[in-house]
């Protein structure tokens, strides 16, 4: 009879997330040795391994792929049976990792977390800020348990909520020839130089949009940070689409200049990413009923 303890699952979570048992052990206030003896008594019972060793570190295997959600299933059932057992029940606990692509994380995080930090303040927020396609990436590996997005994310495993409405704007240094000129019409974008996101950037794929309503200009520089993207434009190195929110700054200060183009579609849905075949237990069902969406949609969120 395969007799496999809470101990042992959450360090096989652990390994799967970090990559290491010394990041595992770190993480469950264990010793090293103690942790690799939990993952190796765990593999005995189920007669194979879960992980490929390569190079110092551990990657998940096929068969670790198709354990990990079961088992964070598990963890997550065993402490809300804890939970509810207990006398204090209504009190969240744990973590929740969440995952946000770079205009939300930088700049609306507080609208995303704010409500459910102060409702909840015994739960761990752990955050991971990257661009969209990465973000969708982590949602179908289970290392996070929601993502917040600005681009389209079409995957059969996952669910897609919208969450915000979002505005791009396209931004000048204030001597830039388009800023200084009224009534812009399309033509008069040809031959811009611009900057950009880096590819797997939602922002990205709505500037390749707007790009493709627009006269051929030249890309001068891929970056992969807002932030970056603003010092360049400042510094006369070209023109950028940027969202509104990151760049209310600027635009108070003058440093940058927005352009007028009713001519273009800058508009785009911020949305929240759930994986359909994740367990959805008490943790994620107060994050996602303390989110206001636009949308809100019917329906169980549990398994």
């Amino acid at each position: 009879m395969i007799n496999i303890s809470p101990r042992q699952l959450d360090v096989f979570v652990q390994i799967a997330l970090h990559g290491s048992v010394r990041a595992a052990a770190e993480r469950l206030h264990l010793t090293q040795p103690a942790a690799s003896m939990a993952l190796a008594e765990m593999e005995r019972q189920l007669d194979a391994p879960v992980f490929a060793r390569e190079r110092g570190r551990l990657h998940l295997n096929a068969r670790g792929r198709e354990l990990l959600p079961l088992a964070q299933e598990l963890l997550e059932r065993h402490a809300e049976f804890g939970r509810r057992g207990s006398e204090d029940g209504a009190t969240l606990s744990g973590e929740l990792r969440i995952g946000a692509s770079n205009t939300v994380g930088n700049y609306r995080v507080g609208e995303l977390l704010g409500a459910f930090v102060r409702a909840h303040p015994q739960v761990a927020i752990r955050l991971r800020v990257a661009n969209t396609e990465a973000i969708a990436a982590g949602m179908l590996d289970h290392s996070l348990d929601i993502g917040c997005v600005e681009g389209p994310v079409t995957h059969p495993l996952l669910e897609v909520r919208p969450w915000r409405d979002d505005l791009l704007v396209v931004c000048a240094p204030p001597e830039h020839p388009l800023a200084r000129k009224r009534g812009l019409k399309p033509a008069d974008f040809a031959g811009a130089r611009w900057v950009l996101r880096e590819p797997g950037s939602a922002t990205r794929a709505t500037s390749e949009r707007v790009l493709a309503q627009l006269p051929p200009g030249e890309t001068v520089l891929e970056l992969d940070q807002i932030e970056a993207i603003k010092q360049a434009v400042v510094a006369g190195l070209g023109i950028a689409c940027l969202p509104a929110v990151a760049v209310t700054d600027a635009l108070a200060t003058g440093r940058l200049k927005a352009l007028k183009t009713p001519f273009l579609d800058l508009r785009r849905k911020l949305s929240l990413l759930l994986h359909r075949q994740k367990y959805r237990g008490a943790l994620l069902d107060a994050f996602l009923e303390g989110t206001d969406l636009d949308n809100a949609q019917p329906g169980s969120r549990r398994r």
